[in-house]
């Protein structure tokens, strides 16, 4: 399937567990550069089910936006499932939202912290239930940006599942 597409769908599905709930979306994202955000807000009536999104680029917004603690950034690195977890958690914070979903990881072209291209680590919370994975990707910047977006609404979809 088209990968425009799939995410077209993704989103829909998203939007019809969330809206018929009434439950509000917070998303908080680094490599995927606001690429996940513009895949949602792409649904006309999205404002009925998403509230915020932070695009957390810079370890120092990750700390002062988000509240992701310097201990967790200095031990396991912008790029680690910790860090998902503590951005998605803080998203959900300040946007006083049900659902959470977050996603950090190496676009390219070089590593970083030691960190190879195409790791992306995904999180996603419905309540206080949390889930997260690492993932490996593999193509250019662009290439990795897409799929780790078409990812992370897969696992939110695959959360949602599982939790409402």
């Amino acid at each position: 399937m088209d990968m425009d597409k799939e995410l077209s769908i993704l989103v829909r599905e998203i939007a019809d567990k969330l809206s018929g709930r009434n439950l509000k979306l917070g998303v908080a994202e680094s490599c995927t550069g606001g690429f996940l955000s513009n895949a949602i807000t792409n649904l006309p009536g999205a404002s009925k089910f998403f509230k915020l999104s932070v695009v957390s680029y810079s370890e120092d917004v990750k700390k002062s936006v988000l509240g992701v603690g310097s201990s967790i950034l200095k031990k396991h690195g912008t790029v680690s499932e910790e860090t998902a977890i503590s951005m998605m958690e803080g998203v959900m914070k300040i946007g006083h939202t049900d659902i959470g979903l977050s996603v950090t990881g190496v676009a390219g072209p070089e590593r970083i912290e030691e960190k190879d291209v195409g790791l992306v680590f995904i999180a996603a919370a419905v309540g206080d239930r949390v889930e997260s994975q690492g993932f490996k990707f593999s193509g250019d910047r662009e290439e990795i940006k897409r799929q780790a977006s078409l990812e992370s609404l897969r696992f939110l979809k695959r959360v949602l599942d599982i939790g409402l």
